[in-house]
This record gives structure tokens, sequence and C-alpha cells, in this order.
């Protein structure tokens, strides 16, 4: 009798469906957290592959900053109309004409952190009581120490000491009236597992993701896509670069790396040999030692 052998991205994406289906299983009104990086795009399609032919027993929900990169949001529509699952748009531009949040003045302004006002707005709305994520453990020190299944009060703020245990794959979902929880159906994923999966499974992704000219400016020793978003002036020299993205957020807070990585094996040939983790780009991380944290406590993702 021939044996039949599992490789490693076999195991992990049985793991990650099978977290989709205990999401489905015990919860009333889970929700997929969407923002059109890889991961989430990783999460849709394990999510196709853990419940086709029926549809998803969640809608799919984007915050839009209003800043985001337009290839994000050509991607994001397209693959809406080729999935055909709901979408739920959360507008940061809403929670400002609100008054509920200010927006940010000068040359470093942006909406990044206005983000999770809006989430936990359209958490409120719908009445999510479960949200899963693309998070994963190896990306930034505050998301190793949440669990899979990791509970957030009624205020949506994370206690990293209010930790459950999940021995042998076992979550807990229990929650009382007002809290949700957050999954992460990939946290013991790593970036390049992320990508050897996308190659794998021939997963499409937007364009910033593969080396591409871009009109860059250096901004604290980083470089960022030419926008008007960036409150450019006239100290900004504007140079193109070759240049792609390996995190995707706002374009305020998401640098570029200098890159001739124009396909995918190119591309995990580069990150297998960085020094610099992928989070390395995100100038939200720099704000301080434990900015993360500190936002995850407030109710970020």
């Amino acid at each position: 009798m021939s044996k039949y052998r599992l490789d490693y991205l076999d195991e992990l994406e049985a793991e990650a469906i099978y977290i989709l289906r205990e999401v489905a299983g015990q919860f009333e009104k889970p929700a997929l957290l969407f923002s059109g990086g890889k991961d989430s795009i990783t999460l849709v399609h394990l999510a196709l592959k853990a419940f086709r032919p029926g549809k998803f027993p969640f809608p799919l929900v984007h915050i839009d900053t209003g800043h985001n990169f337009k290839e994000t949001i050509t991607y994001r529509d397209e693959m809406i109309a080729r999935i055909g699952e709901k979408l739920i748009i959360g507008h940061v531009q809403d929670s400002i004409d609100e008054g509920k949040v200010i927006e940010q003045k000068g040359k470093n302004a942006s909406r990044n952190a206005l983000q999770t006002v809006t989430l936990l707005d359209t958490i409120a709305r719908h009445q999510f009581d479960a949200c899963i994520g693309g998070a994963r453990r190896d990306e930034e020190k505050a998301r190793a120490k949440e669990r899979i299944f990791s509970v957030r009060d009624e205020f949506g703020q994370w206690d990293p000491k209010r930790q459950r245990p999940e021995l042998w794959d076992i979550y807990n979902g229990k929650i009382h009236k007002g809290e949700n929880v957050r999954v992460f159906p990939i946290s013991n994923w790593t970036e390049l597992d992320v990508w050897n999966y996308i190659r794998r499974e021939n997963i499409p992704l937007p364009t910033i993701y593969f080396a591409h000219q871009r009109d860059c400016i250096t901004r604290n020793g980083q470089l960022m896509a030419a926008s008007p978003f960036l409150n450019m002036d006239a100290d900004d020299k504007i140079e193109s670069k070759n240049v792609r993205f390996r995190t995707v957020g706002d374009m305020t807070c998401t640098a570029a790396v200098e890159s001739c990585a124009f396909e995918i094996d190119d591309i995990i040939d580069e990150i297998a040999s960085s020094k610099i983790s992928e989070r390395g780009a995100r100038m939200d991380d720099k704000v301080s030692e434990a900015a993360m944290e500190d936002r995850k406590k407030g109710g970020y993702f």
C-alpha cells in the first residue's frame, strides 16, 4: 500500500481550514476582514476551499482609509465580482465627517490610526461576534503574543494578560454579550510560507507586490510612493525607482523596497536572503517600541 504524506503547506492549509470551519460553527455573525494584502487574499482562497460549493458563512469587511493604493482597490473589486461574495466597506472618511476622529495634520499625517474607530463602529453596527484576519505571529512581537482565538472586550480592547489556553487545537469561542473574538487562521504561517502557498496555488495578487517603476520620495529613511496623501512639499525630491511592496496598507505608512523581483520565485529568493522583517517597511510600527501592542489594546486588528 502506498503511503500518503502531507507536506508542510498541506498541514498549514488543513489547520487554517479547520479554524475557518470552527468560526462558522461557533459564532452567529462572523466576518472576514479584507485589506487587499497577500495575507487576507490567502484567507479568501482558504475560505473558498473550506466552504465551496456553498457561499461563505460570513461577509468580507474592508476598512477603507481613502488613502489606499489604487491597485489594491481595483484588485478588491475584481475579486469580489469573481467570487460573488458580500463585501461591507467601512469608510474612515465617514468617521471624520461624523466628528468621531480628527484627521492628523502636518507632513507625516496619516489616517492609519483612525481605522480603529471605523473598525469598531463597523463591528458594532453589524453586530459581528468574530472577525477573521490574516495576522501572523512572525510579523511583530505583539502579534506573537496573541492566541488564534483572541478575545476583545465590549470596547474592542485586547488585554494581553487575558489569554485563553488552546491545548490540542481546541478553540474556545464562548463570549459575553458585547464582546467579540479576533481569529487568526494563518497565525502559525511565516511570510515565506504564505509566498510558497501563493506560488503553489497560483493565487493572483495586486501588481504592487511585484517589482515595477514608481515615483518615490525618501521620508524618515524609507521609500514612500509619491502621493498627494503624503503632504509633499518642495523639500521632497521625487525619484523614479524599481520597487515593490512586501506589505500593503495605507499609502501614508507603507514603504516600498528597491527590488528586481518580477516573478514569485524571485520574491521568495529575495525574502529568504533579507535581513529586514516584513513590517520593517511599515512606518506605523516605528512610532514607539510598543506601537503595535498599544494599537491592539485600543481595538486595532
